[in-house]
């Protein structure tokens, strides 16, 4: 068992969580423009991005692109991961690959702890990803209690590059974001992301 055998449903249960879908979580964040650089990339290869069918594919056009500005809108001082492996509970099922994390030691070379946010990349549906994103939240929450270097929140994303949806996970406390961003907000959801990563652009 893994990260993607999880439904939402089974991580409520197996992990004890309570879970909140009403709340619209970041309706406050300021939206942060792309740069020129990424603004024209997106612009340039979006229609491509869509039309991959692989969530590999989507991911590398539409997601990779928005995770290094935020590594960039950081001054270098965040971590992004891509691909790894994250095996903190194989007994439970608390292991597997995630498609990204966001931590914030700004070294890359090992997963290190803390992990600020989980983003997973899904084909088709959202709903079908946050079992698999809440689980790898838990493992994230535990991964950095390990290390000692607890966070109070861990963040989560799915998204199927065109659409983005957000989770928050405190202590057994899992919510939802009510809201979903669509792709044509990319301002909206670099903020999000910022928040989540703590990064002040201001």
């Amino acid at each position: 068992m893994s990260f993607r055998d999880f439904t939402l449903p089974k991580v409520q249960q197996d992990f004890g969580l309570t879970t909140d879908t009403s709340q619209r979580l970041f309706a406050g964040i300021t939206p942060v423009q792309l740069s020129e650089t990424i603004r024209r990339f997106m612009s340039d290869f979006q229609s491509l991005g869509m039309s991959i069918p692989t969530e590999k594919g989507k991911s590398e056009l539409l997601v990779a692109p928005l995770l290094a500005e935020v590594w960039r809108l950081s001054k270098h001082q965040i971590s992004l991961y891509s691909g790894v492996e994250l095996n903190v509970d194989e007994t439970v099922g608390l292991n597997g690959i995630c498609d990204f994390l966001l931590g914030q030691s700004p070294q890359m070379y090992f997963v290190e702890a803390p992990i600020l946010a989980v983003v997973e990349a899904k084909k088709d549906s959202i709903p079908d990803g946050l079992g698999q994103c809440a689980a790898e939240m838990v493992a994230v929450q535990r991964f950095n209690r390990k290390a000692n270097k607890p966070e109070s929140t861990v963040y989560g994303c799915v998204t199927t590059g065109s659409l983005w949806r957000f989770l928050r996970l405190t202590a057994q406390q899992l919510d939802i974001d009510l809201d979903e961003y669509q792709l044509f907000q990319t301002d909206r959801i670099l903020g999000v992301l910022l928040h989540c990563c703590g990064v002040n652009c201001g």
